[in-house]
């Protein structure tokens, strides 16, 4: 999962070589989701568990968005991609249901996942591809298409599991930027701190593109503050332009 770089054979088969993984791996490198693609690449995952639960999943998300620095573009929306997005990478290992778990740390189980896709918002994000490299696409209607979308997205998504935002305890959202994450307390009404996390992710590390959404998780999963039976939403947007959720339950 990348969106910052192009390499064939893609980094997988590399990983591959390096980790001694089996021969019948199952590879899918994906590109192009943008800040979507760690929880899009979380949903593919579950889809693929669900029809193989004997076999186990691993995502990684790998970002560097340094080097599409355009030095010659002091246009606005270079100059704040420049300043927001950083470079990360980060990995998530799922497992099917019909594996045995004993004895091992378990984490969330993935209970349900969606997307939603918005028609005609192409120019909101995404690159350019140019002679001298990624060219950033950076409307300031992100935010704007955040607040216009996101709760009716993810209300109907909850309903559908018999829930409603008040039975979602951890919140782990995509680290956009901070209209975009204030966006998402706004639209939600969400309660004061609950997006803490993401805020202190953006603070220190910057927008990952696909991996923020991973590095919240993480930061939440070393926590230890869930406690069984608790329940999150994982939630991100990316070009597209286009919501992922996932719905994970302890």
């Amino acid at each position: 999962m990348t969106t910052t770089g192009i390499a064939t054979p893609s980094i997988d088969a590399r990983l591959v070589n390096r980790l001694g993984l089996r021969r019948d791996v199952r590879r899918t490198p994906l590109f192009g989701l943008g800040c979507a693609g760690g929880a899009a690449g979380i949903s593919r995952a579950f889809d693929l568990l669900a029809a193989s639960p004997d076999k186990i999943a691993v995502l990684l998300s790998v970002e560097l968005c340094s080097l599409t620095l355009q030095l010659d573009d002091l246009s606005i929306p270079n100059i704040l991609a420049s300043g927001l997005f950083g470079d990360g990478a980060a990995a998530v290992v799922l497992t099917g249901g019909d594996l045995d778990q004993r004895g091992s740390e378990v984490g969330p189980e993935v209970v349900a996942t969606a997307s939603a896709f918005y028609p005609d918002t192409e120019r909101v994000m995404g690159w350019d591809v140019v002679e001298s490299g990624f060219k950033v696409v950076l409307s300031a209607r992100v935010p704007e298409v955040v607040r216009q979308n996101v709760r009716a997205d993810v209300d109907h998504f909850l309903a559908k599991s018999g829930l409603d935002r008040s039975d979602i305890r951890h919140w782990i959202a995509h680290t956009g930027g901070p209209k975009v994450l204030q966006a998402f307390e706004s639209a939600l009404e969400l309660p004061e701190g609950a997006l803490s996390r993401s805020w202190r992710s953006l603070k220190e590390t910057g927008n990952l593109s696909s991996a923020s959404v991973l590095f919240v998780l993480g930061e939440l999963l070393a926590s230890g503050e869930p406690v069984k039976g608790d329940r999150g939403l994982l939630m991100a947007m990316g070009p597209g332009f286009c919501s992922e959720l996932v719905l994970l339950k302890w």
